[in-house]
């Protein structure tokens, strides 16, 4: 089992918000163990993501997550 984050750890929003903007809260996101191939599918996936539509870094990279259950 690993810990899985949302909203992801590679984000402003992410589990590091706090150290790039010192105004907001620390551990202000969710975790919940998973199987540790699927966390490693997922980030392979979110990778591939950032890699195919050039999210790079800065405030001219944002996203929105949709989530369909």
């Amino acid at each position: 089992m690993e810990c899985d984050e949302y909203p992801f750890a590679s984000t402003y929003e992410g589990s590091a918000q706090s150290i790039y903007d010192e105004t907001k809260p620390k551990k202000n996101f969710s975790a919940r163990a998973i199987d540790g191939t699927e966390n490693g599918a997922g980030g392979s996936q979110l990778a591939s993501y950032y890699s195919d539509n050039r999210i790079i870094d800065g405030p001219n990279d944002e996203f929105h997550v949709v989530i369909i259950p």
